[in-house]
């Protein structure tokens, strides 16, 4: 039997089962079996660790298929993506996911070609990503800080890092991003007062909330002054164009949170 290597990294990109939900993976695998096969990447289990586990535990058969890709940030884009098209993720996980697959292609391409000579998509990454999961290019931007934080917290605590993801932890994007500018420092301290059960959300929070409340009926009241001019002249471009604007707005005040 090949054996199978269990890789942290990769094991931490996939969203941690709810407690019903293993149950019931773990009675539809002793009712039926291993159906699906596990993925493996040159050894490296890059899908099925749940079932894995599960069949581990009772000593049952289980197949397995190996696939092919150039690198681990291939085969982290593909993780994602499996993912995504696979279940439904909280805000907090999209956020991480989205930040991951910019990362990797942005260093796949520097791999490929250090110096960006003659590459034309280094440049266009954050918009081609942002047009794939239907959100702005800043908002791929502010993504990409927000995951480089949280994968430094996953390299000095995995734990932390599965409950910053599962929102088991209040920390927020916008402090994510404080904390990626910051000294490495940073988040050492970080994770000391996660795992002390010293962390709190700050209480300025809730001033922070009340500054967003104004901001969003602010936008969304010169939304409705557009709709209401739609209504007298029926200019669609003009519509469009608001309605983009109106959008891109809420992502920026989405980012603050």
């Amino acid at each position: 039997m090949q054996e199978i290597i269990i890789d942290q990294e990769f094991k931490l990109l996939l969203p941690p089962l709810d407690d019903t939900t293993y149950a019931w993976l773990e009675e539809n695998i002793l009712e039926h079996g291993c159906l699906q096969p596990l993925v493996l990447w040159g050894g490296i289990l890059i899908d099925g660790y749940n079932r894995y586990e599960i069949v581990q535990k009772h000593g049952l058969p289980f197949k397995t298929i190996d696939m092919e890709f150039d690198s681990r940030d291939d085969v982290t884009i593909w993780i994602i993506s499996t993912q995504i098209s696979r279940r439904n993720l909280t805000p907090k996980q999209l956020t991480f996911y989205r930040g991951l697959h910019y990362n990797a292609e942005k260093r796949i391409q520097g791999t490929i070609n250090p110096h960006n000579e003659g590459n034309e998509n280094i440049g266009s990454t954050a918009e081609r990503l942002a047009n794939q999961y239907n959100v702005s290019r800043a908002t791929i931007e502010r993504d990409a800080v927000v995951a480089s934080a949280i994968t430094a917290i996953g390299k000095i605590s995995p734990a932390a890092q599965r409950d910053i993801i599962a929102n088991k932890i209040p920390i927020s994007r916008k402090t994510l991003r404080q904390l990626s500018a910051g000294p490495e420092e940073g988040v050492a301290l970080l994770v000391s007062q996660i795992e002390e059960g010293a962390f709190e959300k700050k209480k300025s929070g809730q001033t922070e909330s009340g500054e967003l409340e104004k901001e969003f009926k602010r936008i969304t009241k010169d939304f409705y002054f557009e709709l209401h001019n739609y209504s007298i002249n029926g200019d669609t471009d003009s519509l469009k164009a608001a309605s983009g604007l109106y959008m891109s707005k809420l992502e920026d005040l989405f980012g603050q949170i």
